[in-house]
């Protein structure tokens, strides 16, 4: 019996320890099955980007997330798609939406488009003689994807109760032109007023230490030298002061809100049908991953956020 109990401690801290770290497994998951060849590169209105919708739902849901959509989990909007040589259409998407409820004021957004290029059908392949092959998207965006998962994972599961709620929003028809983004912050599901400031992830499984990682937006607030000060990495980091371009996190800084953008910029498969998950270096973005949680629980100590607009 004694055995037996020590057993059930040992497995209950180990539980609780593995909970309270960034977990390099549960990101390969995630990455492997988002950008896969059976997901076909996820293109907005298709099939496959509804499967990779029900495979965030899910885990929002394993998470104890509240839905916090329209409808549970999910915002339906329009999106327009353009394809090469074929007429535009409109397309279902969306967003999938859920929320860590930590009965305070003010809520922290993380977000992560999940929406990629298909078969590159659509503007924005940079891969011209492979048109029609899949473009799996590993580092755009499924690492962002991955790393939303697994930091809802760790603050639902890391036995506190923060000073903020925490928004986890899977934005999708991204590459159409911030479609998701822009659609959520018109129609938002929580007040604006009510957002201490917004985290964006785009493309950060690709880290070259000769250039490092680019944490953008430092200059949206004058409380972020604060939050950054005294935090370290294994892995070079480097801040600029613009808020707006490339992303999702344009669409909320454009509502004067404070934004971080994380990415660790193109590289030479950058919507090509080379972006794939053998490419990922797992090591970089769980160090990543611990940076963004020193920066997210640094923040939960100062009142809300201001906001300053950098150009």
């Amino acid at each position: 019996m004694k055995k037996l109990l020590v057993f059930l401690v040992v497995l209950v801290f180990s539980g609780s320890a593995f909970s309270q770290e960034i977990a390099t497994k549960n990101l390969k998951k995630h990455i492997s099955f988002l950008a896969s060849d059976k997901m076909k590169g996820r293109a907005t209105g298709s099939k496959e980007l509804d499967k990779a919708a029900r495979y965030i739902e899910k885990h929002f849901k394993r998470y104890g997330l509240q839905p916090l959509g329209t409808q549970g989990y999910q915002q339906l909007f329009e999106a327009k798609v353009t394809r090469v040589s074929v007429p535009d259409s409109i397309k279902m998407a969306k967003n999938i939406i859920g929320f860590l409820d930590n009965n305070a004021p003010y809520t922290i957004v993380i977000g992560a488009h999940y929406d990629h290029l298909g078969l590159g059908t659509f503007g924005g392949s940079k891969d011209l003689a492979n048109i029609g092959k899949i473009h799996n998207g590993a580092d755009d965006n499924a690492s962002g994807v991955a790393g939303l998962l697994e930091l809802a994972r760790y603050y639902s599961r890391n036995s506190r109760i923060e000073n903020f709620n925490m928004l986890f929003i899977a934005f999708s028809a991204e590459e159409l032109g911030l479609l998701g983004s822009t659609y959520w912050t018109q129609n938002p599901t929580l007040p604006l007023d009510k957002i201490h400031w917004m985290l964006n992830m785009d493309m950060i499984g690709r880290y070259n230490p000769d250039n490092g990682l680019a944490i953008i937006g430092y200059g949206t607030s004058s409380k972020f030298p604060e939050i950054f000060e005294g935090i370290t990495s294994d892995i070079k980091f480097f801040r600029s002061n613009d808020g707006s371009g490339g992303s999702d996190q344009t669409s909320f800084y454009r509502k004067n809100i404070p934004v971080l953008f994380f990415h660790t910029g193109g590289h030479e498969d950058y919507h090509k049908t080379g972006d794939d998950t053998e490419k990922i270096d797992f090591k970089a973005l769980k160090s990543i991953l611990e940076l963004e949680v020193k920066v997210l629980d640094n923040s939960m100590k100062q009142p809300k956020m201001d906001f300053i607009w950098t150009n």
